[in-house]
């Protein structure tokens, strides 16, 4: 299991080569499933991934199991939302654990959600930003989501975390076995899942990069 942390500092000290990938509309395409607009209702840009991911997902979806496909969550979002996002799940951060430092409460609050400025003041560029990251869940062929733990829609919930971890100890057995499924077609065909969300994977950006082993991501800010 993957067990880098989205606050380990290796993410953003990595080097970005752009390889110019374009973006794609998922939308246009109409072979992977798409679920509401997350988090505002008149988001119009979630559907958009660059293309290698978007055909690497596709890939993923040809491996599972009969009944199963993968709907989208989120891909891309704005440098606006996302930091309106990690503000929102700051607060409730703040909220739950006052004795805690400044410090202690960002780098908890970007377990969950990345910032757009780090810590230590300087510009962070997170993975939706750069259309690599996926948030995804599986349906089945009724359209209905299968159960997973906790639905990406509800991760603000999940004040401690514990049930988006992907090895939470407090789901069920059917929705281990369902992540199971889920982790073993995305890493086949080199997807990295972030270690603390078991929605989250991501192909070609700093997280990846670090993850791999590899000397520089593919993407940058488009």
């Amino acid at each position: 299991m993957n067990t880098l942390l989205p606050s380990d500092p290796r993410i953003g000290a990595m080097p970005i080569q752009e390889n110019g990938d374009p973006f794609i509309d998922v939308r246009d395409e109409g072979r992977i499933v798409i679920g509401p607009s997350p988090e505002i209702p008149d988001n119009r840009d979630y559907t958009y991934l660059r293309k290698t991911v978007y055909q690497k997902l596709l890939e993923a979806q040809r491996l599972l199991p009969s009944g199963l496909r993968f709907c989208l969550y989120e891909g891309y979002r704005s440098l606006e939302l996302q930091q309106r996002l990690f503000e929102d799940r700051f607060a409730i951060i703040k909220a739950h654990h006052p004795e805690w430092s400044y410090e202690q409460q960002f780098i908890e609050t970007q377990q969950l959600v990345a910032p757009t400025i780090n810590l230590d003041g300087t510009p962070n560029i997170p993975s939706h930003a750069v259309g690599s990251a996926i948030d995804v869940y599986l349906i089945d062929d009724d359209g209905t989501a299968v159960d997973m733990g906790i639905h990406p829609k509800d991760w603000m919930l999940d004040y401690d975390g514990s049930l988006s971890v992907p090895d939470s100890k407090k789901i069920s057995e059917e929705a281990k076995r369902y992540r199971a499924i889920m982790n073993r077609v995305l890493e086949q065909v080199g997807f990295v899942n972030v270690a603390t969300e078991y929605w989250h994977w991501s192909y070609g950006d700093r997280y990846w990069a670090c993850a791999m082993g590899k000397t520089s991501a593919l993407y940058g800010l488009k």
